[in-house]
C-alpha cells in the first residue's frame, strides 16, 4: 500500500516541495518539523518551547496567528515566525480497527 503524503498549500511555490512553511499548512494537518530558518536565538527559543526538529505538531488554526498543538499544549505563533519553521506533512492518523 503506497500512501501518498499530502502537500502543503504552497507546494508549487516552495523551493523544496516536500518541505513547507508551517504558516502554509492547512488547519488540522499533522506535521513533523524538519528545519528552522529563523535567527539562532529565535531557533533556540523555539526548541525550548517544543518546536525542535523531528517533533510532531498539529496545526489547530491558521488566522492572524498560527495555533499549534505541541507537547500536549497549544501554542500561538505569529504568521511570520511560523513561516521560518519548515515542516513535512504526515499522513492522517487512522484509528486502529477502523475500516
Amino acid at each position: 500500500m503506497n500512501e501518498r503524503k499530502p502537500t502543503c498549500a504552497a507546494a508549487l511555490n516552495c523551493a523544496k516541495p516536500e518541505l513547507c512553511p508551517l504558516n502554509q499548512v492547512k488547519a488540522g494537518t499533522q506535521v513533523r518539523i524538519k528545519q528552522h530558518s529563523a535567527p539562532a536565538d529565535v531557533t533556540l527559543r523555539l526548541r525550548e518551547m517544543g518546536f525542535g526538529e523531528e517533533q510532531q505538531v498539529r496545526l489547530v488554526s491558521r488566522h492572524a496567528s498560527v495555533i499549534c498543538q505541541v507537547c500536549n499544549a497549544r501554542v500561538a505563533l505569529s504568521s511570520s515566525l511560523a513561516e521560518t519553521i519548515l515542516v513535512e506533512t504526515l499522513p492522517p492518523l487512522t484509528l486502529a480497527g477502523a475500516v
